[in-house]
């Protein structure tokens, strides 16, 4: 593998454009026509803008479409959250996009989300029907809950990690241990081709050599707060739009009870069932197919 070019995006991404948004607080990347309809890409947690490096090229020429794929707060080439003690809520991330929605002068998108992404694009499609076209979702639906008796403990659990001294995320030697280590901590199954563009965009070069991570530590802590499974079956019911569910046949919903909860919980939502893992839009052996399924539903209407 060949070192890391800190900030850039993997060269299967041709035509790419790199912005910046929210008053330069947020990076993003760009592909397709500029005049073009918009839709939003939102990755999940941990990753990046780059996580649609290899499915966007193809989607914005087959459907004639921009895709403009953000770096959440703390995460890729934008900056961290607000200073000291701060949580990373998940609805935090919803300023993110409707700040980028106004930058763009776009009043409404369709929004495509992966995981973490794909929870953001639920809370606004429920929360503000009118600027939300539709919902293409990866790998990811309704948001992470906890239940109402564990509450206090979560918020316990949540002040005291956020009171301790942010820890530095680690230096690596070169690309090769970087892009190991991610493998290595990933929370669901990744290989190394698949994790190198992600890690590509939040690295930075030190004038040691060694690679720093970009990312926000605070990013690891655990939530204050977090909502109860009714209130995501309630949120999930609010959504007026048609939502398209791509999942990875390996991935992280499957036939799980919470998961057939969560997809009969939205009124309109249309399933697809691919081979590949949590990451299956950019797997290589799996972003063919991921963009099949989305034009070919997009063409279908």
């Amino acid at each position: 593998m060949q070192d890391i070019d800190p900030g850039m995006v993997a060269a299967e991404a041709p035509g790419v454009t790199s912005l910046t948004l929210a008053e330069g607080r947020l990076g993003a990347l760009a592909w397709g026509r500029s005049d073009a309809p918009v839709w939003l890409a939102l990755h999940g947690w941990l990753d990046n803008a780059a996580s649609f490096s290899r499915l966007a090229p193809g989607l914005a020429e087959r459907l004639d479409v921009r895709i403009v794929a953000l770096d959440f707060r703390g995460h890729g080439l934008s900056a961290p959250h607000v200073a000291g003690g701060s949580d990373y809520a998940l609805w935090d991330y919803c300023h993110d996009v409707l700040d980028a929605l106004d930058e763009l002068d776009v009043a409404r998108a369709v929004l495509m989300g992966h995981s973490m992404g794909a929870a953001v694009a639920c809370l606004l499609a429920a929360a503000f029907p009118e600027k939300v076209e539709r919902l293409v979702l990866v790998d990811g639906l309704g948001m992470l809950s906890t239940s109402a008796e564990q509450a206090s403990d979560q918020l316990r659990r949540g002040l005291l990690a956020h009171r301790m001294r942010p820890s530095r995320m680690p230096g690596y030697a070169d690309a090769d241990a970087a892009v190991a280590a991610r493998v290595a901590g990933s929370v669901t199954p990744i290989d190394a081709d698949t994790v190198a563009p992600l890690v590509a965009r939040n690295c930075q070069r030190l004038d040691s050599g060694r690679i720093a991570l970009r990312t926000d530590s605070r990013l690891l802590k655990p939530s204050l707060v977090r909502f109860t499974r009714d209130q995501v079956l309630a949120l999930l019911g609010d959504i007026g739009c048609p939502v398209q569910l791509i999942e990875g046949d390996q991935g992280i919903l499957g036939e799980r009870a919470w998961a057939k909860q969560a997809r009969a919980a939205v009124p309109d939502l249309t399933r697809c069932v691919l081979p590949g893992g949590h990451h299956l839009h950019l797997e290589r052996d799996g972003v063919d197919s991921v963009l099949e399924a989305v034009v070919n539903h997009r063409q279908g209407e």
